[in-house]
């Protein structure tokens, strides 16, 4: 079967691509804009992909065209599926009926951490033998791919509660069936699709309803949004994390490197690891107790996690140009800038933080979280803001943090005042949820030339 791709260069639909290719099918794409890693990805398979949404690009017509959640109406690809009557699916809808069917689904749902927890479980599984399939966001190292058709029933995916497709409202998670669930943390977010903390409860809620009395649901004993969802009505069978009652995590040192887990009040091992924060820590809760649920006892869990090697644009290090330590880091949340920020501020090594944040996701560009944002720097030292195609104005909404904050709406600029404003052993953190306009490229290269 020929199957053509609409946004195929999505982290998602990337990794419907590779599913896709794996299940033998010949696969082609469009879209616009397509940069690595998902570009080398499909490179690497093999899979064709077009520039832009061009109608020629579906003739001779596939057998069915998987729409990614980014089309809508009026595009003119999409005009055209519907004009000439083609076959088409959803992304998510395509990955439960011809991958995740029979198979016993994990689900890593939440606000925060989806990517990282989802990747830590898929490599204790790995690591234990157990040849899971995967589909997650992103690029962890140990995995090397963002997808892969796996040899055994199991399948581990990372469950976004966006919605599926400009013909399908719900969130993408409801098509998954998840036998396993693990619910992160709650938090409003996506305020161009939710209008309130209510409504993605709501969604919540249709994802638990899904999971079947001989399941099992992993859920932050922390967070108060999800337990008002287990209110609502729960099925099945729930075990905590973050609560002394079920999992929970004692950090040894101050950056949570070196953690000794607990399960139901006794103590299961010591994690000695690369990552650092709290957030991590709760993560890996999350990640040891899914595994569990599928027999993996938690010191073959703790063993895999000491040797996992983290998830690309999750903290991840860039370089060291002029002595400067540089991140690439994709939060995009007051809660995940916090978080990660003080994980970070925490290690003994990190010198001078520097951080040159762009509110690109369409909630920040709104300015849902502007009252609150600036308080997520506190760990910081200095914060450069891109502040370039608000809807408000980001130099009154950081004024607390007074000559700490340096707004910028010129990326070349911005850089020029990073390399001006750091010396040798600081660290800098670029954080957003897109290319930045390369500006990760530039600073290593600036710094490579000198620093103040």
């Amino acid at each position: 079967m020929h199957v053509h791709i609409l946004g195929i260069g999505g982290t998602f639909m990337a990794g419907v691509a590779l599913l896709a290719r794996a299940a033998g099918h010949t696969v082609t794409g469009s879209d616009a804009g397509l940069y690595p890693p998902m570009s080398t990805q499909l490179q690497d398979a093999g899979i064709a992909v077009l520039e832009g949404y061009d109608p020629a690009h579906l003739s001779p017509a596939p057998d069915q065209v998987i729409i990614g959640n980014a089309m809508s109406r009026g595009n003119p690809a999409v005009e055209h599926v519907l004009d000439a009557g083609l076959a088409y699916i959803s992304g998510p809808q395509w990955l439960a009926e011809n991958v995740l069917a029979d198979r016993w689904v994990l689900a890593v749902a939440g606000t925060h951490g989806k990517t990282t927890t989802a990747s830590m479980l898929a490599h204790i599984l790995q690591d234990a033998g157990m040849q899971p399939g995967y589909l997650i966001g992103g690029m962890a190292t140990d995995l090397g791919r963002s997808a892969d058709f796996g040899s055994s029933d199991f399948f581990v995916v990372e469950a976004d509660e966006y919605d599926t497709a400009f013909f399908d409202k719900r969130s993408k998670f409801v098509h998954y069936r998840p036998r396993t669930l693990v619910l992160n943390n709650l938090e409003f977010d996506h305020a161009d699709i939710f209008d309130d903390l209510a409504a993605i409860q709501r969604q919540f809620h249709h994802l638990i309803r899904t999971v079947p009395g001989s399941g099992q649901i992993i859920v932050n004993g922390e967070d108060g949004a999800l337990a008002e969802v287990l209110v609502k009505g729960c099925w099945t069978p729930v075990e905590p994390f973050n609560d002394a009652a079920g999992w929970f995590a004692r950090s040894l040192v101050a950056d949570s490197r070196q953690l000794e887990i607990f399960r139901d009040g006794h103590s299961v091992g010591e994690l000695k690891w690369g990552l650092r924060g709290v957030h991590n820590a709760s993560n890996a809760l999350a990640a040891l107790a899914a595994a569990r649920h599928v027999g993996v006892t938690p010191e073959i869990g703790i063993e895999a996690l000491s040797r996992f090697q983290g998830v690309a644009r999750r903290l991840e290090l860039r370089g060291r140009p002029g002595g400067v330590s540089v991140y690439d880091d994709f939060a995009h949340h007051p809660t995940a800038i916090r978080t990660t920020l003080a994980g970070l501020a925490a290690t003994a090594d990190a010198g001078r933080l520097h951080v040159v944040f762009e509110p690109r996701s369409n909630t920040m560009k709104r300015g849902v979280h502007a009252q609150t944002l600036a308080d997520s720097f506190a760990d910081a030292d200095q914060v450069f803001v891109f502040d370039a195609g608000l809807e408000w104005d980001a130099v009154s909404m950081f004024a607390a943090l007074g000559e700490r904050c340096r707004c910028v709406s010129d990326i070349d600029r911005l850089v020029d005042a990073v390399a001006d404003a750091v010396v040798p052993g600081d660290t800098v953190v670029v954080m957003s949820n897109g290319g930045f306009g390369g500006i990760h490229e530039k600073l290593i290269d600036r710094l490579g030339r000198g620093v103040a």
